[in-house]
Formats: structure tokens, sequence, C-alpha cells
């Protein structure tokens, strides 16, 4: 490429926990699919946050602006079960509380965890069940620094994806992970659970990767045809795709909103369509500090987007069906 070799390592196994400090733990619900993921900072991590898409669901977002006082966060917690699921939050804030970790109040230590959702309710027949306190606890107790399950566990159990011809035509999401290395030791990494309206795209080919399917449910339609071509028809079911990014790098809480505003651009780039009225987008972003060099923001945010795209792809791969959704795996093309 005129001359220009690229020295990135794009990291096999492990995603998000390649980052130091940081401890990914999925909690799957057995009764339908549904489930949360908690990802620990229990050491504290300077957190931002970006949401674009038009229908969120989030908590303590606003303490991750860069004008509040508070400066690291000890947990993020990423749940389906639509806004019911925010209660997962609660568990994962009694396992720090527990273990003596949170913000020193003088009388108490509050710990820290913003949280997004994702709705799955229409996954399984049974709304009625979803990500409660004792899930949240529960995957943070499983919470571990090794390699991170993908596909349908967690936050992604029950998240589908190309929706834009109604939910018949749909297929099976999940949650992915992915690690970007540069020779220099600088780390960036992502973990996303992908529940889009849209279809889930290779930027590398511009060839769809799991989407809305044609009429005989066999083949992809193509979702940027449809909307070219006529309304897609049915109505699109409620989203979000909802995510963490994480450096080793030394950030200040307005670099690390800055990173989760360029890591949305990967998100981007492998859904189409996406930040929709129907999806409720958001993306953390986490630093943690270990790494000794001077980041250059942009690129950390570039190599953001790159590893959220990266995790978006590895989500749908890895999924499996259920719910009568295929997943990739499943589809003949």
């Amino acid at each position: 490429m005129n001359g220009v070799t690229f020295a990135v390592l794009l990291l096999a196994g492990g995603g998000l926990t390649r980052v130091a400090g940081i401890k990914v733990g999925h909690f799957t619900l057995e009764e339908r699919p549904t489930g949360c993921t908690v990802i620990l900072t229990e050491g504290g991590a300077v957190a931002g946050a970006d949401v674009r898409g038009g229908a969120p669901g989030t908590r303590e977002i606003d303490l991750l602006s860069p004008v509040a006082s508070v400066e690291k966060v000890h947990a993020i917690v990423l749940s389906g079960g639509s806004a019911f699921g925010l209660d997962a939050a609660s568990g994962a804030v009694r396992y720090l509380e527990e273990r003596g970790i949170g913000f020193d109040v003088g009388v108490a230590k509050v710990p820290i965890v913003p949280a997004a959702i994702l709705f799955d309710l229409g996954v399984g027949g049974r709304p009625e069940v979803r990500p409660g306190a004792s899930c949240g606890y529960n995957a943070a107790k499983a919470a571990s620094d090794g390699p991170v399950p993908e596909g349908s566990v967690g936050a992604g159990a029950g998240a589908t994806v190309g929706k834009m011809a109604g939910r018949e035509r749909a297929m099976k999401g999940g949650i992915g992970t992915a690690a970007i290395e540069l020779p220099n030791g600088l780390l960036v990494a992502a973990i996303v659970a992908v529940n889009a309206v849209g279809d889930v795209v290779d930027p590398a080919t511009g060839e769809v990767v799991a989407g809305v399917r044609t009429e005989d449910g066999l083949r992809f339609a193509d979702a940027r045809k449809l909307l070219r071509q006529s309304p897609a028809g049915g109505r699109p079911g409620e989203n979000t795709t909802i995510g963490v990014v994480a450096t080793n790098a030394r950030l200040t809480k307005a670099q690390a909103t800055k990173v989760a505003q360029m890591a949305h651009d990967g998100l981007a780039r492998a859904i189409y369509p996406a930040h929709t009225p129907a999806d409720g987008d958001t993306l953390f972003a986490l630093a943690l500090g270990s790494w000794e060099g001077e980041a250059n923001l942009t690129v950390l945010g570039a190599l953001a987007a790159d590893a959220t795209a990266e995790a978006i792809l590895s989500a749908v791969k890895n999924a499996e069906s259920a719910g009568g959704y295929p997943a990739v795996r499943d589809l003949t093309r």
C-alpha cells in the first residue's frame, strides 16, 4: 500500500480483557433468551459515554459528563430486558459494595455503575422474564480476566438483527469482542451487544454478514436495497446496540467521551442503517491508564472504531439460533 507497512495486530481471543484491570462476566437466563454482562473495573477507570440512537435506556450517564464530579467508574452493565433490565446494575452495585469497592463518601463507599439496555422482550415468548438485580450480581461474580465468551450469552442472549421488514425475517444477534494492539503496547478493545434494526455489514468487503432475509428465508434481502426500492414493510422491532470500548492509555473524562463518540463510527460502518429512531445505540469508553506512553486521541478514536466494528462482526458470527431466529451459521446463502 504505497510502501507503508501497517503494524497493527488484531488480537484473537481475550478481547476486552486484554486491557489490564478489566474483568468480564455474563449471566444468561434459562427461562428465555436474555441476560446481562458486567464489565468490572474494580480499581476504577476514567469513563465517558456517547448516545446516538433515538430510543436509549441508560443509567448514570449524566455522571460521565466531563463537568460531573465523579472521575471513575467501578463497573459497566449491559443488559437485555428493555428498561426492566436496568435493575441488573443494582446487583453489580451490591457485589462491589460487599467488597468495599466504590466512591468514598465518608460514611460509605458507593459503587459507580453506569448501565445501558437493549430490547429483547419479544424473543422467546415470555416477556415477563428479564434480567434483574440477581442477574447483575451473578454476572459480576462470574467475571474474570480470561477470554470472553461470545455470541448468544449475557446481554447478547436475546439480541436479534435485520428487522427492517419486521421481526419475521430477522436473524439472531449476539455479543462480541475484539482487541487491537500497536507495537508500542497501546491497546484498544471493544465489547458490543448487537441488537440492531439494521443489517450487519463487513466494512472490509461491503457484504452483508447478518440481516433481514428474503421472503423464503434463505438469503439476505440487503437493507440497503430495500430502503432504496420501496418501504420495507412490517413494523421494525425495538432494538439497540450497546457496548464498551476500553484502552490501557491514560485519558481525562473529556478525552474518554471523545473516544466513545469516535467509536460510533465503527458501529455505523458495520451496521446499516444505524442510530435510527428505533435504536438506542450507546457506547461507553474506559481508560485504565496502565500504559506509560502519551496517548494520541485521533489514533485512539480511530482504533476504537475499528475494534467496535470487529466486535460487531464477531457477535453475529458466534451467535446461535434461538427463539425461532436463525444464526449466521444456519443460513444457506
